[in-house]
């Protein structure tokens, strides 16, 4: 089998320091921040002339990475904000202790609910939240 693990999902940001503020007050933690640059970065990702700054976000207990990146050149592409049914990219989902905790915490840095809270059966609470540059991410609360 080729594949060893899953290492990092990578999420392209406008503003790093407000994106790494979110995902630290989401429980996440910062494992490392660094400019990339260079014929070797150029050929990997497809993009000439690029100079980016990453921060990779690992999750407190366990193996899961975040790598934000946002680019100082060449100029970043600004689609508008995806929506649930977009294909590609859906979101990332968390599981949370305290959903309307963590809500309100995430909305004092800028999150938005994409609309509100689900309840499965009396069993998980789940929502879908907005972040900085778009970002969707799930949460879910397993109350049952």
């Amino acid at each position: 089998m080729a594949i060893e693990r899953m290492d990092n999902v990578g999420i392209v940001v406008e503003d790093l320091d407000e994106t790494i503020a979110f995902f630290t007050e989401l429980g996440m933690e910062l494992e490392g921040r660094m400019v990339v640059e260079g014929d070797w970065a150029e050929t990997a990702v497809g993009v000439r002339d690029m100079t980016c700054e990453i921060a990779m976000m690992k999750l407190p207990d366990g193996p899961g990475r975040l790598e934000l990146c946002t680019y100082h050149s060449p100029d970043m592409v600004r689609p508008g904000p995806p929506v649930p049914n977009t294909v590609g990219f859906h979101r990332v989902m968390f599981a949370v202790h305290d959903l309307d905790d963590t809500i309100e915490r995430l909305q004092a840095l800028g999150g938005e609910l994409l609309d509100g809270v689900g309840d499965y059966q009396g069993a998980i609470r789940i929502c879908y939240l907005r972040g900085p540059s778009g970002v969707v991410i799930g949460l879910a609360d397993d109350v049952g």
